[in-house]
């Protein structure tokens, strides 16, 4: 018998060094995985999410590699796919800008009703002004929240900061993220 209700699968897309892979195990496994080499192709993962009506949903969540030269390759998973996580690192503006071209990439290859989130990682550089933080020591923003926000409703898509290294809204974003492709269900 199985311990979930629904499989669904999610991907992670974004450029290279945004933090996916280390969201990914932060997702799947609720610790920071630090360091880590670039990923080549696809990571895979697993978590189980309880939802309010006491249905479970088994997330398969699939990082994506977020270099040019394995585009064309990662465009293949994008398919099957509920739902997406659109990343960027919100201490690099480039890859703030590159969202464009990674939401058009799910809408070309992504199927129709795919639910996307966009997702601003790594929050946890940018310390809110306070006199325990140290803003010498913090990147600094190139991205601001309001930005993001704006960007992510302009196109209807929903915007969430999370931290993959102290856990930050990551879990509230397994909570909301699949509210809207179950309510169908």
């Amino acid at each position: 018998m199985a311990t979930w209700d629904y499989v669904m699968k999610f991907v992670v897309v974004g450029d290279s060094s945004t933090g996916k892979s280390s969201l990914l195990v932060q997702l799947t496994d609720k610790r920071f995985l630090g360091q880590s080499d670039p990923t080549i192709g696809v990571e895979f993962g697993a978590s189980l999410i309880s939802l309010p009506n006491g249905k479970t949903i088994k997330a398969q969540v699939w990082d994506t590699a977020g270099q040019e030269s394995f585009r064309s390759i990662t465009r293949s998973y994008y398919r099957g796919a509920a739902g997406a996580l659109l990343v960027f690192d919100t201490t690099y503006r480039t890859s703030f800008l590159n969202l464009s071209q990674w939401h058009e990439d799910l809408k070309t290859y992504g199927d129709p009703d795919l639910t996307v989130v966009v997702v601003g990682n790594k929050s946890d550089l940018c310390p809110a002004t306070s006199d325990d933080s140290d803003p010498a020591s913090a990147p600094a923003r190139q991205v601001s929240h309001d930005e993001a926000l704006s960007w992510a409703q302009e196109r209807g898509l929903e915007y969430i900061e999370t931290s993959a290294k102290t856990g930050a809204n990551v879990e509230e974003f397994e909570h909301t993220t699949p509210l809207p492709i179950t309510d169908s269900t």
